[in-house]
């Protein structure tokens, strides 16, 4: 895609939801020029990753394998966040959880004590 259209992010967004429209909620989460494929084991993700490339390859997408790992330094912020003392912390933690809310079962049920104290 050229580079400087205004519309680019939204136009292949929007084209890889079409692509991934199958497997999407399922295994497979698009998120701007990002693919996030999860699964609930190592085996479904193996089989998961490779219906992902094929479609790729299948329409001529490429990735940056570089960029096809999980970062450890992020893994080890969340893992290291310290817990929140105020309401504003509570808030920052609430919005960096939130963005894997989809990923988590029960997740509005896991952070309800939290957000009970963002109440007045």
């Amino acid at each position: 895609m050229p580079f400087g259209l205004t519309n680019a992010p939204a136009a292949f967004m929007d084209m890889m939801n079409r692509v991934f429209q199958t497997y999407l909620d399922r295994f497979v989460v698009v998120f701007i020029d990002d693919i996030l494929v999860y699964s609930r084991t190592e085996e479904e993700f193996d089989a998961h990753l490779r219906i992902v490339l094929q479609i790729s390859r299948e329409r001529q997408l490429y990735a940056k394998f570089s960029k096809c790992e999980v970062d450890l330094q992020k893994v080890e912020a969340v893992l290291d966040w310290k817990p929140p003392k105020s309401v504003s912390e509570i808030r920052s933690f609430l919005g960096l959880a939130g963005y894997y809310r989809q990923f988590v079962e029960g997740f509005s049920l896991i952070v309800a004590p939290l957000t009970k104290l963002l109440g007045k």
